[in-house]
């Protein structure tokens, strides 16, 4: 039986861990959780969710709800979980994130090959390896790493949303819909009229954030903190995560802003404030979030938080099988790698493993076609400009033949891709 290392157990690593596994090798998966605890995790659970509860659209013209079924058909061991797990939030998967971690976990311990090593790595053994240490890598793998792509770590930083107890949600003044009327109830909504949204957002500027270095303010796009995204203008909340449209009721008055709120468990007793990642202070959060409209009695019982995200500049780094160019033996995975998302990590862990295993087996597979979003993704991290290598969404944008009229059609001709390059891949 041959032995390979898994560094990292967050969805990338599970990914690895289960196609690697299912293939026969003896697996040892290396992960410092719950010995070495981090600032998001909360658990030693295996692909624990630290930023929300969300894997984003399902629907096939949204890229993420795309690569999504082209996971479906790779056999990922995210999506099956997901689908045992999930909690109403629309057209979105949403999943209970203690149930989701619970069976991933029971489901790789069932493994007679696998072996776990609750260990802090600094650095991999001379052995067939995937990192897949996602946005948490320690400073001294990623020293490691530095010093063999001849280049420093690239690093940001990422913020989580805030948790409340539905319980203390005022619903006489919140109600349930969903945007667009989507045929259900599963969003809490808070609105706000215009002197209420004018004193929220003067506080929230004016609010005291958690101290961080200069250099380390370097945040994605895709997950900025609210009152950074807030300092940009009085109107650019009421154009993102606090739009209205869509959401009005008949008989009320008009809104001006909207704030959402996600079921974030099974039991339906948590929410989350959607698009709420925040480096607020927990307790000027409290005081803050509590002048949104029915969250004046708020419970929290997780408060948005900041850390670091870590990736490599892939295009320097890595060759076309995602393994290191000077370590040919070391592969990487997840968002290390620069793919932002939890849907996009674990795909790249899929990925990884099955390049490893063509690696050990002297296949010669052939390119992931570029007409995938799988494909995109990868094509974008291996072949990207490395001056502006940056961390990169699942979208239509990078996805070779797309335009904005013909998403399906790309969808099904990306679906007909992924299971043909599979049977090369098994």
């Amino acid at each position: 039986m041959k032995k390979v290392n898994v560094i990292g157990a967050g969805l990338a690593g599970v990914e690895a861990c289960y196609f690697l596994l299912k293939k026969g090798y003896e697996v040892h998966l290396y992960e410092k959780r719950p010995k070495v605890m981090t600032p998001a995790h909360e658990t030693g659970l295996f692909g624990e969710l630290v930023c929300s509860n969300s894997l984003k659209s399902n629907r096939l013209d949204n890229a993420c709800g795309l690569l999504k079924e082209e996971m479906r058909h790779m056999d990922s061991l995210t999506m099956k979980v997901a689908s045992l797990t999930s909690v109403p939030s629309g057209n979105a998967l949403s999943v209970d994130r203690t149930e989701f971690a619970t069976k991933i976990t029971a489901i790789l311990k069932d493994f007679p090959n696998l072996v776990i090593h609750e260990e802090d790595v600094s650095f991999p053994k001379n052995e067939p390896t995937i990192i897949a240490t996602g946005p948490l890598t320690s400073d001294a793998l990623s020293k490691w790493l530095a010093d063999k792509i001849g280049k420093q770590s690239l690093f940001f930083f990422d913020a989580s949303a805030p948790i409340v107890k539905k319980d203390s949600i005022n619903m006489s003044v919140a109600y349930k819909k969903a945007r667009y009327d989507q045929g259900d109830d599963s969003y809490i909504n808070c609105p706000f009229s215009v002197e209420q949204y004018d004193k929220f957002y003067e506080e929230l500027i004016n609010a005291e954030v958690a101290k961080v270095h200069e250099f380390d303010k370097a945040y994605f796009e895709g997950c900025m903190p609210i009152e950074v995204m807030a300092k940009r203008g009085k109107d650019t909340l009421r154009y993102g995560p606090m739009k209205p449209k869509g959401l009005q009721v008949e008989g009320r008055e008009k809104f001006h802003a909207v704030i959402q709120l996600r079921q974030d468990n099974a039991y339906g007793d948590l929410y989350n404030i959607v698009g709420f990642q925040t480096n607020l202070t927990y307790p000027e959060q409290k005081r803050v979030f509590r002048m949104i409209p029915g969250l004046e009695n708020a419970e929290f019982v997780r408060y948005g938080l900041m850390h670091r995200n870590t990736y490599i500049c892939s295009p320097l780094a890595l060759n076309e099988n995602m393994s290191l160019k000077n370590e040919k033996n070391i592969f990487v995975a997840g968002q290390l790698t620069g793919v932002e998302g939890y849907v996009e990590s674990a795909a790249m862990g899929i990925l990884a493993a099955i390049y490893l295993d063509a690696f050990l087996n002297n296949k010669n597979l052939p390119n992931l076609p570029i007409e995938t979003m799988l494909g995109s993704l990868h094509n974008y991290i291996v072949h990207g400009d490395p001056k502006s290598f940056s961390p990169m969404n699942a979208n239509y944008g990078i996805l070779y033949g797309a335009n904005k009229h013909n998403h399906e059609e790309c969808a099904n001709k990306s679906l007909k891709l992924i299971d043909e390059w599979m049977k090369y891949a098994n």
